[in-house]
């Protein structure tokens, strides 16, 4: 198993404790939601347990993209599966989008029929235990997406996050909710803006990055040093194209050449760059030569 066979290895781990650690909790934190939401007769405690809810099905689908996109590279798919966990992200973004269309629903009824809630101390603990479960579940998540650069462990951190606020929201509305009988509907309706802004954010990332990106900046200028320290020649690395496979990553560029150089020495030396980007960057690297006089007039 060669390093960057490890590193996707290791990603896929992180990737599977983070889903099923926030499956447990989200189910364990659904109960109790519910259970506070029936109690009080809050549509807000409600809507957000079934909001927490929806979270453990966003990390099944976290759970399924992640092993669709670890499938090796086939027939039909010869750059792997990666993208698969993009597709997933989608799904998320889909999902919170349908949670907040029925937290507004349920909010709009709240407000047209006057309903109270009745809220006590078991809304209060519930409230508070899920707003620092699901801040540490984010924190979690952003975490495992950081190590990974996986952007479905971005939307699901989102998912948390979104469900820890809407929590903090109701618990602010616990505080004034005996005074102002409007709250709850209000505060419930807040949340579904919240939700529905989040998805917007997380689709976009995922629709872009599907799309194709420019590759950043300092990874160009790497690309470049890595690639003239092979030899003394200034090759002049151009045209560089990334392409994001989520596992993998392709890179294609031209470099210049004396066009009086040997097609084995060219080899030589585009076979050194391809293998030290390798090496340095994980990232697999086709290389076009191109003789100084063509290649000057294309600079």
């Amino acid at each position: 198993m060669n390093l960057a066979e490890k590193q996707i290895k290791k990603k896929n781990l992180l990737a599977y404790s983070e889903g099923w650690i926030s499956i447990v909790v989200n189910i364990l934190l659904f109960g109790l939601k519910f259970w506070a939401g029936l109690v009080s007769g809050s549509v807000a405690i409600i809507a957000d347990a079934w909001h927490t809810l929806s979270d453990s099905v966003s990390s099944v689908i976290v759970l399924i993209g992640v092993k669709v996109s670890k499938k090796p590279p086939d027939k039909d798919h010869p750059f792997g599966h990666g993208r698969a966990e993009l597709i997933s992200t989608l799904f998320i973004a889909f999902l919170l989008g349908w949670v907040a269309i029925h937290f507004a629903t349920e909010s709009i009824e709240k407000l047209k029929y006057h309903e109270l809630a009745n809220y006590g101390i078991v809304a209060i603990i519930v409230t508070i235990i899920s707003v620092v479960l699901k801040e540490a579940l984010a924190r979690y998540a952003f975490w495992v997406g950081r190590k990974t650069g996986f952007k479905s462990m971005k939307a699901d951190g989102w998912h948390h996050r979104t469900d820890s606020i809407s929590s903090l929201v109701i618990l602010v509305g616990i505080l004034f909710g005996r005074l102002y009988w409007w709250v709850d509907g209000v505060l419930g309706l807040a949340v579904s803006v919240m939700i529905l802004y989040s998805g917007y954010k997380i689709m976009q990332e995922a629709i872009s990055s599907l799309l194709g990106e420019k590759a950043d900046p300092d990874l160009i200028e790497k690309i470049k040093k890595i690639a003239n320290s092979v030899t003394e020649m200034d090759i002049q690395v151009h045209h560089m194209r990334l392409h994001d496979y989520v596992n993998h990553k392709e890179l294609t560029c031209h470099i210049i050449l004396p066009k009086d150089m040997s097609l084995e020495d060219a080899h030589e030396i585009t076979t050194q760059i391809e293998d030290r980007i390798l090496k340095e960057t994980l990232i697999e690297t086709t290389i076009h030569c191109e003789p100084i006089d063509h290649a000057s007039s294309e600079l």
